[in-house]
């Protein structure tokens, strides 16, 4: 059984198509090892089976991000010298950048998935010496050197979102239900938290009654949000966490959210429309380059964060829901833009990209 090592950060955008991955390839028989930072052990059950490694990493803007990166990258190669795995995956996140230095160091097959469309700083640092670039978008930006090299997988999702793939969407029907579904982090529902239940109490007293809310808050937000909506008589549900959150998104008519590279995949994946507001103070902006896939493909709407203004949700709110058939049409241009079998395709490039242990790729 031979192995294949990932490396991946501690957020959902990395650790949820690291895990599809080491699902797939193990039900086709390869030995998984997670190779990261040690807070990645706190996650250790979403990889049954797999052995955890820890590797020393730090952040790029600590004091002692060279010392560490130098020591995780030492440690790492060491550990790959003793596994001599198949292939080495990399998603990201700066715990990634010594283990993918260390199998470039050991002439190791790999590979880094990218998930966004503005390649990440972790995976800048190690593109150009990686075998294969697995992209979830087409690269708008940062895009590596050597071109052919890109291989367009898709993005990988979790088995939720793939039991709702292509979900058909419902039209929201004159005088009946109106489901929206807000999200976005804990960054996200702070912004959101302000701006959405002041522009949603100032809609036309027919379509605020129609309306079925479910909103992420942080919980020190909860009770003044929960407040609003019940002095405008509106039906709202509000958390600070939904662990069935793609079950939601498939019953909505409509998502307010970020764009992280997760949630565009995701809203790909089911087929539903969203207002994507950008993570103002993402890294190289990448959260707008995500969201501009499905603006520019009318399967959504695009608003920075400077320009969300009361007036202008509200307005842009009553002009979304006076044309239903819009929304279904913006649902079905979400889903066309989806890659399918995105993990059977990330995990063929890994089996192509494998050699036998001690041979060079």
């Amino acid at each position: 059984m031979s192995t294949i090592v990932l490396s991946a950060g501690g957020t959902g955008g990395h650790l949820f198509p690291a895990q599809a991955l080491a699902g797939e390839l193990s039900r086709r028989g390869r030995k998984i090892v997670v190779m990261t930072d040690s807070r990645f052990a706190n996650y250790a059950t979403h990889f049954p089976g797999a052995v955890i490694a820890t590797v020393p990493s730090s952040p790029f803007n600590a004091i002692s991000a060279p010392f560490k990166i130098a020591a995780g990258v030492l440690i790492a190669f060491a550990k790959l010298v003793r596994l001599k795995p198949a292939a080495v995956i990399g998603f990201g996140g700066y715990p990634s950048v010594p283990v993918m230095l260390a199998a470039w160091l050991a002439n190791r097959p790999t590979a880094i998935l990218e998930q966004n469309a503005v390649v990440g700083r972790a995976n800048r640092l190690v593109m150009n010496k990686v075998k294969m670039v697995a992209a979830a978008f087409p690269i708008a930006r940062f895009a590596p050197s050597d071109a052919s090299k890109v291989v367009l997988t898709g993005n990988p999702l979790r088995p939720e979102v793939m039991a709702l793939w292509g979900e058909p969407y419902c039209v929201p029907q004159a005088d009946g239900a109106v489901r929206i579904l807000v999200f976005g982090g804990s960054q996200g529902a702070r912004a959101f938290s302000k701006i959405v239940p002041a522009a949603l109490t100032r809609l036309p007293h027919g379509l605020k009654h129609r309306l079925h809310l479910i909103q992420q808050c942080r919980p020190e937000d909860i009770e003044s949000v929960r407040q609003i909506y019940a002095n405008a008589e509106i039906r709202a549900e509000l958390a600070p966490f939904f662990p069935d959150l793609p079950q939601r998104m498939a019953d909505a008519h409509l998502v307010i959210g970020r764009s992280g590279a997760g949630t565009v995949a995701e809203l790909m994946a089911i087929g539903r429309p969203a207002i994507l507001v950008p993570l103002p103070y993402a890294m190289d902006d990448h959260q707008t380059a995500n969201a501009d896939i499905l603006a520019d493909a009318g399967a959504g709407w695009r608003v920075r964060e400077s320009d969300l203004s009361l007036d202008l949700l509200t307005q842009m709110l009553i002009g979304i829901f006076a044309d239903p058939q819009d929304l279904k049409s913006r649902a079905d241009q979400a889903h066309a833009l989806a890659v399918p079998n995105a993990t059977s395709k990330l995990a063929d490039l890994v089996e192509r990209l494998a050699v036998c242990p001690g041979q060079q790729s």
